[in-house]
């Protein structure tokens, strides 16, 4: 129990790293595979599946051997790393020689070397999952407190991960509605309107040509007043 809590101390301590260093979600999730490795006995490789609209893909990884694992999955639909994503499991596969419950992936991993998986899912939001993924060359490389303490260190990660994407959010919406005022005072200027009348006619003009209003200001900006 003691070793458990010091290790929380420790998941804590690197879900804030994890904010600190990361500006972004890619950045993050880079972030997170390298400390899983580090800090999860029986680890040699990890990656992150997202599942995204029925779409999987794998954005970050540490070990070629990972990434081919997860591009095995992706090609042939089935494998643990989906599973844990979608249905919100932790899925441990002890030795993949033996392993019967994907019977197209299991030898095509096998022959890639991989012998044993540990796959934590990291979120759900709506159509949207995720799901940390550990691999080995040796069988049954992930004990009881292995797996125990890859729960807990996906529990932080998701957390931070939340946390870099709440931010990249409110910095694309600050971005966004800079823009538009940009747009809008060039509008203002140019046409002597004032800032009601100018934010109707980008509204207008984004309506009139089915384009997001930050997209018709980012393109007047870019353009110019001359332009407007």
């Amino acid at each position: 129990m003691t070793q458990l809590a010091d290790y929380g101390a420790q998941m804590t301590r690197i879900a804030s790293e994890m904010r600190k260093q990361s500006d972004d979600t890619e950045a993050a999730l880079r972030s997170m595979t390298k400390y899983a490795v580090d800090a999860i006995p029986g680890a040699e490789y990890a990656t992150v599946t997202l599942v995204t609209g029925g779409a999987i893909e794998t954005p970050v990884m540490v070990g070629d051997l990972g990434g081919k694992s997860d591009l095995l999955q992706q090609e042939l639909g089935e494998g643990p790393c989906v599973r844990a994503a979608v249905d919100d499991l932790t899925v441990l596969v002890e030795d993949m020689r033996t392993e019967t419950r994907w019977p197209k992936f299991a030898p095509a991993a096998t022959d890639l070397g991989i012998r044993s998986m540990a796959c934590f899912c990291l979120y759900i939001d709506g159509d949207d999952f995720g799901a940390l993924n550990l691999h080995s060359t040796e069988p049954n490389s992930f004990t009881p407190e292995a797996r125990q303490l890859g729960e807990l260190f996906a529990a932080h990660a998701a957390t931070a991960l939340g946390a870099v994407q709440e931010k990249q959010q409110l910095r694309a919406a600050l971005s966004s509605r800079d823009i538009i005022g940009q747009a809008k005072g060039m509008i203002m200027e140019r046409y002597k309107l004032d800032s009601a009348e100018a934010f109707a006619l980008l509204a207008r003009l984004s309506q009139d040509t089915n384009t997001k209003l930050v997209d018709v200001a980012a393109q007047i900006v870019e353009a110019g007043p001359e332009a407007v």
